[in-house]
């Protein structure tokens, strides 16, 4: 990918202060990326400012993805700061409290909805923005899935459906970028070990009914993931990269 005038690569992550977008946000780092860390809690981003050490390459950004305004604002601020963006990692995402769907609060779904399929528009919608008025055009978008893009859990509605729903987008994006030199794809990620994931090592509910054990595999894996799609030439894109924990029940689920 091109570089700019100010010192490297330019990258924003949302969600991340933790999970999936600290591993991700570190591994950019620590590959000489400069990095805007977004998300709703500035205590969390600046821990991984200061973990990174990365020498003003790294940068907070509070933002809520919910709000279009903030979303816009965190991009305006990004590149403002470091010239362009050439890659968004849109990881912001959230889940709901399992239990049957007809009891599901509507306040949940909205949530849900809202952060996970709204959010991640509104992420999508500010990087084509940037992206096609920088110099040189282009850039990267790689989407949170999840291996519930692919199947579901039990009790888990607004998730999977949300998740379902940026494959559409992906695909959608990858499509509409294609003059803009913007490559779109997606990771989907089984059971890496954060705090929201950590569940599965007391035992999760099964499509046949029973509590089972998940394994789990290290969650920098997967920032290696990210930072190997985004390091890509824009000449290629992985439109799906699939992660997961070897032994995690999802090949056969149910």
């Amino acid at each position: 990918m091109t570089t700019n005038a100010t010192g490297g690569r330019v990258a924003i992550v949302t969600g991340g202060g933790t999970g999936v977008g600290k591993a991700a946000a570190l591994a950019l780092l620590g590959d000489g990326w400069r990095v805007a860390i977004a998300g709703r809690r500035k205590e969390p981003l600046d821990e991984v400012v200061a973990q990174a050490n990365a020498d003003g390459r790294a940068m907070a950004v509070p933002t809520d993805v919910t709000d279009p305004a903030s979303v816009e604002a965190l991009f305006a601020t990004t590149a403002k700061s470091w010239g362009r963006v050439d890659l968004l990692f849109n990881n912001a995402g959230v889940g709901a409290a399992a239990g049957p769907l007809e009891d599901l609060p509507l306040e949940q779904w909205k949530r849900v909805v809202d952060t996970n399929l709204n959010g991640m528009f509104y992420g999508i919608q500010q990087a084509f923005r940037q992206m096609k008025a920088q110099t040189p055009m282009g850039g990267r978008i790689i989407n949170n899935g999840s291996i519930s893009a692919h199947a579901p859990r039990p009790s888990s509605i607004a998730y999977t459906a949300t998740k379902h729903a940026v494959t559409g987008m992906t695909k959608t994006a990858a499509l509409d970028g294609r003059k803009y030199d913007i490559a779109v794809g997606q990771i989907d990620i089984g059971n890496a070990a954060t705090e929201m994931a950590m569940r599965m090592a007391k035992g999760v509910p099964q499509a046949n009914g029973e509590i089972a054990i998940e394994p789990l595999m290290d969650v920098n894996i997967v920032g290696q993931s990210i930072l190997y799609m985004a390091n890509l030439p824009l000449e290629a894109n992985v439109l799906f990269h699939t992660v997961m924990a070897t032994k995690m029940p999802f090949v056969g689920r149910g």
